[in-house]
């Protein structure tokens, strides 16, 4: 056999070896894949994909004079306690995030995708006119007017905090920097009882030892910028803070890390106290080591802040709120917490999408089990919405921003 036919031979021989290697190489990878959706995203369907009805059709349109449609009326999706009712306030808003009503009884909406800050005029409880009045952000999230002048409003976008000075020509002031990149990017505020302006930030990923100092945590400031400084940390992605009227404690929900299976770890909503540690990475629920990211065991659990109150895994907490005790709604709900679950991604079966009461003593304590409040954005493998935000308007109505329909809705007590 001549020298050229022995090469040809040994480069088949070789060819063949690497596409049998190649064909091994990407059966596992496919076998690893399918495993990876089987085990965390085949539950991902309602969160990504778009619902085949519109919720704007089957939920009535706020009239701001009619009665509104009461539970479980015909063509009704959502489900409601007895007594309460539900309707479409605005719509075509895209990504709606978190709402903040300002002293002339107008509605802010921060909607973080779009990169834009809208405001919402209400006149005689209806919508008169919806505008981006800041655009071209960066996932502006957080968004709070300042306590002592409302005319002041506060906007947390990914890499910064701004604020400005309504109704005027003035462009946005930088008054702190934020780091950004990775995973969570939402940046929430809230002026504290104290005066402080907080900020909570988010970490860069799923579980992992931030390199910045800055990630994981809640700061706060003051409102000029200055004296910026660490509040609590622990906090993988705390993306909305609440105060309790009762003790003026700042309450967070807070997500907890994804690959750990369908029930583990429980999401939180944690009473944030000055220099507390609430455990991530190393720690979640009452103080339970994760073995899977510290398999060595290099970082006790000792110490550590456990959640105030925890419940199923990958719910997505995200807005929350108290009921107000001026509010007309029954006295066995004033003081309560509600919060509103965003729904699962990473679950094998789709969890969350509805929001939940709890019902606290005058100590902030649970008291009882978690109650749907309202649920049935979850319909079998679609969702019709995701609820987001929480907050009581000056009228008394609940309202809650839902980004994936691009609605805000108003719920109120009718009485029996």
């Amino acid at each position: 056999m001549s020298r050229e036919a022995i090469c040809g031979k040994i480069y088949e021989i070789n060819m063949k070896k690497l596409a049998f290697f190649g064909l091994l190489i990407l059966a596992i990878a496919i076998a690893y894949g399918g495993y990876f959706y089987w085990q965390n995203l085949r539950g991902i369907a309602p969160a990504v994909s778009e619902p085949a009805r519109d919720i704007t059709e089957l939920v009535p349109r706020n009239s701001g004079a009619e009665p509104l449609v009461a539970q479980n009326s015909t063509g009704m999706p959502l489900d409601l306690p007895v007594g309460f009712s539900i309707s479409i306030f605005a719509k075509d808003l895209p990504l709606a995030r978190m709402m903040h009503f300002d002293s002339s009884g107008n509605m802010w909406l921060s909607r973080t995708r779009a990169g834009a800050v809208a405001l919402l005029e209400i006149k005689n409880g209806q919508v008169a006119s919806q505008n981006d009045i800041f655009r071209g952000l960066s996932n502006p999230h957080g968004i709070a007017l300042d306590p002592v002048d409302p005319r002041v409003l506060y906007i947390a976008e990914e890499n910064k905090i701004s604020k400005a000075l309504l109704n005027t020509e003035a462009p946005l002031q930088k008054i702190a920097d934020l780091p950004s990149g990775g995973g969570h990017s939402t940046r929430t505020l809230l002026f504290g009882a104290d005066g402080r302006l907080y900020v909570s930030i988010g970490s860069s990923c799923n579980v992992c030892a931030e390199k910045d100092n800055r990630r994981a945590k809640i700061f706060s400031m003051n409102k000029d910028g200055s004296d910026f400084r660490e509040f609590a940390k622990g906090l993988r992605n705390s993306v909305f803070l609440a105060t309790n009227p009762r003790t003026q404690e700042i309450w967070a929900t807070e997500m907890g890390r994804d690959l750990l299976g369908d029930n583990v770890p429980p999401e939180e909503v944690n009473v944030l106290k000055a220099g507390e540690d609430y455990g991530w990475p190393y720690c979640y629920d009452n103080n339970i080591h994760d073995d899977n990211f510290d398999p060595q065991k290099n970082v006790s659990c000792e110490g550590k802040t456990p959640p105030h109150i925890a419940f199923q895994a990958h719910s997505a907490p995200l807005g929350l709120t108290f009921v107000p005790e001026n509010s007309n709604w029954p006295a066995e709900y004033k003081n309560d917490l509600l919060v509103a679950y965003h729904g699962s991604w990473n679950r094998s079966v789709p969890t969350g999408y509805k929001i939940v009461r709890f019902e606290l003593n005058e100590q902030g304590d649970v008291v009882g089990k978690e109650m749907d409040f309202i649920s049935n954005w979850l319909q079998g493998n679609e969702a019709l919405g995701r609820p987001v935000d929480l907050k009581f308007g000056p009228d008394g109505a609940l309202y809650v921003s839902d980004d994936k329909a691009g609605v805000i809705y108003r719920v109120e007590y009718n009485g029996n």
